[in-house]
């Protein structure tokens, strides 16, 4: 029974930390900022609202590679086992098309508000995700595709 309630705890803390829930967490962060701490402000309304076009190209991206991972039946899950290792769509110029879209998609909220301090938040998502979520998954992906894994690692870059 104990063993059962520490498995269920360690399964909620890991969803708390998955990439996804820490992007909306840092959307919500965003918004926090700009409303209470903006910093400075960097443009007027007219020019904010093509942060929406950058936010939707972002979040069309990120949807367009988690589709892709469902219709080849990969794991998403950032700490689970690889499914497979695919070179269809963006990952065939970047390992990481959907964290290149969470990113582009907080770059674009980050125009939309129109201050600095949205963009520090971005920027430590992107830290996050660049030195801790892909250095697990990379971890991952070698132990599993050996040398196949590599190749692909050394023909095409981390982010662009």
């Amino acid at each position: 029974m104990l063993l059962q309630k520490a498995a269920l705890r360690r399964m909620d803390m890991r969803f708390l930390i998955l990439p996804p829930v820490v992007l909306v967490v840092t959307a919500i962060v965003m918004v926090l900022l700009n409303q209470y701490v903006p910093l400075a402000q960097l443009w007027e309304s007219p020019y904010r609202w093509s942060g929406i076009v950058v936010l939707l190209i972002g979040l069309g991206i990120a949807q367009w590679h988690a589709r892709l991972f469902h219709r080849l039946e990969t794991n998403i899950d950032t700490f689970g086992e690889p499914g497979s290792l695919t070179r269809q769509g963006l990952f065939a110029v970047t390992r990481n098309p959907m964290y290149l879209g969470f990113i582009i998609a907080l770059t674009g909220l980050a125009v939309c508000l129109g201050s600095l301090a949205p963009f520090l938040a971005t920027l430590c998502f992107a830290l996050l995700v660049n030195f801790w979520y892909i250095p697990v998954e990379e971890r991952n992906m070698q132990r599993k595709f050996g040398q196949v894994y590599l190749d692909y690692k050394a023909e095409v870059r981390r982010w662009l």
